[in-house]
């Protein structure tokens, strides 16, 4: 079920992005892939990777786990709001009236991020299932109802930020019952078995790691749109964020679809263990081609605005980029239930920065290169990288995975 919602939010997501090509210049999108940016910077950073834990935790109540991340983030992200404001000002926005979205997209965001993780652990099937997929669809449908209406009442509002402000909204409302919930509730149903199954899973980083590791990689996904609009304007901007937008899908439904699963059901091993993580991140990547040779023929139709024509030269980057992204997600969940989560904090922040040395490198040449080699190189160093992290991954074991085969096995013999 899980699996099936992601995908459709992920086509719902595809459908909004889509729509941006389609209906809103160059201009737009750029401007409002920025802000939205920064507002994902913003939410990443105040979260320090707690939806995570609430899902490697299992030993505490989920209702009391939702409460403690949502305080713990809301403050960070109160204490965070001096470096959004340096973030909107390096933009060269307008600090009014951009800051105020960035704030309300980003508090909603992260309330959207721990009502899933929220969801996984306490909710029915169908609560997991529409926490994923009613935020995409609410902002897509109001994007496109916006644009309707707003061509016979000739209105230029901020359609893309109201609708995506509004679906992260819808998401974070899920969260409320967790909020609303007393701490000495009991959870429904808790046994020692639940326990006994997920001691060898958690999340023991200090919160001083989580926090260096969720701040690399919250700068290096705000540097890559601030960086672009700095050096090549919001129009380049536009035309590379919005196809990161469509294929950056892909990962995130790959770690929210199966490696979050996996944490969240480590009590049931046998649910996520019949699944291989290589051929699941292969079929990502396999999507992410697919998805970029669409892309490509759309424009040799002639299918967009030719305004987009720019968009060429970042699909093979971006596809090689993204589609290694799902590789290392595929794994995402084996530091934290082979005790190497720490380890697995500093290999990616060795990898971050050593993208951020690429992407700021133009910055400090007198003749800065072309956008297109820029991101041939970032793409290039980022894929090798990820590549790397992803073959370590993939050789950890813990004593759960070989339970999990032998389990298996001895059902294939039983049953033969």
């Amino acid at each position: 079920m899980v699996a099936l919602s992601s995908a459709v939010a992920f086509a719902t997501q595809v459908a909004f992005a889509l729509l941006m090509l389609r209906l809103f210049s160059p201009q737009e999108v750029g401007e409002f892939s920025v802000i939205s940016q920064i507002g994902f910077f913003w939410m990443t950073l105040a979260l320090a990777q707690s939806q995570l834990g609430l899902l490697a935790n299992q030993h505490q109540p989920a209702h009391i786990a939702a409460q403690h991340a949502w305080r713990a983030s809301a403050l960070r992200g109160l204490g965070l709001l001096p470096i959004a404001v340096l973030a909107v000002w390096f933009s060269q926005l307008a600090l009014w009236p951009a800051l105020l979205w960035a704030l309300l997209l980003a508090f909603c965001q992260m309330g959207w991020m721990l009502a899933q993780s929220f969801t996984l652990r306490a909710g029915s099937a169908w609560q997991q299932a529409a926490v994923r997929v009613l935020p995409p669809v609410t902002a897509a449908a109001s994007a496109l109802t916006a644009v309707l209406v707003g061509a016979s009442l000739d209105w230029n509002g901020p359609t893309l930020l109201l609708s995506a402000l509004l679906g992260y909204a819808v998401g974070a409302a899920w969260l409320v019952p967790a909020l609303r919930a007393r701490e000495d509730a009991q959870p429904a149903h808790q046994d020692d078995t639940k326990t006994s199954n997920t001691t060898s899973q958690s999340d023991p980083r200090s919160a001083a790691l989580r926090m260096a590791h969720t701040l690399i990689d919250a700068l290096l996904a705000t540097a890559i749109i601030v960086v672009w609009q700095r050096l090549y304007g919001a129009e380049e901007t536009g035309w590379m964020s919005a196809l990161l937008r469509v294929l950056g899908f892909l990962p995130a439904v790959v770690h929210m679809a199966w490696a979050q699963v996996a944490l969240a059901q480590s009590r049931h091993p046998t649910t996520t263990a019949w699944a291989n993580p290589w051929w699941i991140g292969l079929g990502a990547f396999t999507c992410v081609i697919v998805l970029g040779l669409s892309c490509a023929v759309a424009l040799y139709q002639g299918w967009l605005d030719p305004r987009w024509h720019g968009v060429w030269p970042y699909i093979a980057p971006l596809v090689l980029w993204q589609g290694s992204a799902c590789l290392s997600a595929a794994f995402s969940h084996r530091p934290f239930q082979t005790q190497s989560a720490s380890a697995y904090s500093w290999a990616c922040m060795a990898l971050g920065v050593l993208q951020a040395s690429v992407l700021l490198a133009p910055l400090g040449l007198a003749n800065s290169v072309d956008a297109e080699q820029h991101m041939a190189a970032f793409a290039l160093v980022s894929a090798v990288g990820l590549l790397i992290l992803t073959g370590w991954m993939s050789q950890l074991r813990s004593r759960n995975t070989h339970a999990n085969k032998h389990h298996l096995r001895s059902k294939k013999k039983s049953a033969i």
